[in-house]
């Protein structure tokens, strides 16, 4: 998780970790996906997926998950991560 920068944008990537927090917003659940080397910011789309972010949506704080998706550049920048001008557009949990 921790590893990922902004030179990996458009990669498909696999991660597991542990749910750190999950946030609802709209039609948009953002997880923060934790590892032994740090945290990345998974992204689940209703309007693209709407099974998948269901699913997202019942995720709980230390469960164990992995997900498989694609690198994307943050609109809103999180500096106080090494991860944070990333996230991960999920297809698969």
């Amino acid at each position: 998780c921790g590893e990922l920068r902004l030179a990996d944008a458009g990669k498909t990537v696999t991660l597991a970790g542990w749910v750190q927090r999950v946030r609802k917003m709209g039609g948009m659940t953002f997880v923060d996906l934790r590892d032994r080397y740090g945290i990345t910011q998974l992204v689940f789309n209703e309007e693209v997926n709407d099974a998948l972010c269901a699913r997202a949506n019942k995720l709980g704080r230390e469960d164990v998950i992995q997900i498989k998706g694609e690198v994307n550049e943050r609109e809103s920048k999180n500096k106080n991560l090494p991860t944070g001008e990333i996230e991960i557009i999920v297809s698969e949990l």
